[in-house]
């Protein structure tokens, strides 16, 4: 089976060219058709700590932001207005440097000031349709709901669901994966023991349907910072990384034959890479409970990643 999934994959994908955010949005365009009349577009990596996915993410970013009217960002792990990005990215006040380095560590990477320079340039060139945080978040480190981590996801898609609310705004929710994927429920690991429940995408799912569409950056290896080992052959990354491809945008709602679509509504497991790793216990690190088809509409696949570049103590942005 695995080598008829293989090569369905090669026709199907689009290949990706470039990581650099500032240029042209050609590779990523066929997303358009992915999202469509999407309210909600989930962008959620299976690690936080690699260059490659956050680029994407700031790739993904722009394109919803810049072709598709989205005005909200929902930047999962801190509070905007807390450190004061979204006055900055309004006004231009203050360092956003100096911001990001009171933030939770999520946010501490140059990848992320990256993304904070663009929305405020954006703002600067469209002062009349400003791009803005949107006021999601994750609760403060160390407090949580009285019905726990399953509360935290709840709280999630309810903030999200307000914004809407009051809004109207199209937003881009960027997370991690073990909080985007359509989850009802799903499983992170490793844990003890592991942890088992409702995520924030299945609720968004629930209330927006179709409206709510979940893209998926996954990975087989690389450094993250740390060395990260191929996947199990148990693993969607496993195939996903037998391609030879080095990176590409693959659509799950494709039709295939009947291998592929077996293959896409098999419950299985993705890797999910926190900031911690163990390569002795390399299988341990996965997300499980459901299947590709249930947990993505589209997957944006990097065969090899380097680390996030951590956020330098330099004051240079105006």
């Amino acid at each position: 089976m695995s080598e008829t999934v293989i090569e369905w994959i090669r026709r199907h994908a689009r290949r990706l060219t470039t990581l650099d955010s500032e240029a042209p949005l050609t590779d990523l365009l066929p997303v358009a058709d992915i999202v469509r009349d999407a309210r909600v577009v989930a962008v959620g990596a299976a690690t936080r700590q690699a260059h490659e996915l956050s680029a994407l993410s700031h790739r993904l970013v722009r394109l919803l932001v810049e072709e598709l009217g989205f005005r909200s960002l929902a930047l999962e792990g801190d509070d905007a207005s807390r450190v004061g990005l979204d006055e900055y990215i309004r006004t231009g006040t203050g360092d956003p440097r100096v911001m990001l380095s009171e933030a939770r560590s999520f946010w501490q990477t140059e990848e992320i000031l990256d993304v904070v320079r663009w929305m405020r340039s954006f703002n600067r060139r469209h002062p009349d349709d400003p791009v803005r945080f949107a006021g999601v978040v994750r609760p403060p480190q160390g407090q949580t709901p009285l019905d726990g981590l399953a509360g935290i996801e709840r709280g999630l898609a309810e903030g999200v669901i307000r914004w809407h609310e009051d809004t109207s705004d199209r937003i881009v929710y960027w997370g991690g994966i073990a909080h985007t994927v359509n989850g009802d429920p799903r499983t992170v690991s490793p844990s003890s023991p592991p942890m088992t429940h409702r995520n924030a995408g299945s609720y968004l799912r629930e209330y927006f349907g179709a409206g709510y569409v979940s893209i998926g950056l996954t990975f087989h290896h690389g450094m993250a910072p740390y060395p990260v080992l191929p996947p199990p052959a148990d693993f969607a990354d496993a195939v996903l990384g037998g391609t030879g491809l080095d990176a590409y945008l693959l659509d799950l709602r494709v039709d295939g034959p009947p291998p592929v679509r077996t293959w896409l509504d098999t419950p299985t497991k993705t890797r999910l890479i926190g900031p911690h790793y163990d390569p002795t216990d390399n299988a341990s690190y996965h997300l499980s409970g459901g299947s590709l088809a249930d947990w993505f509409d589209a997957v944006l696949h990097t065969r090899e990643v380097t680390p996030v570049r951590a956020l330098s103590c330099a004051k240079n942005d105006q």
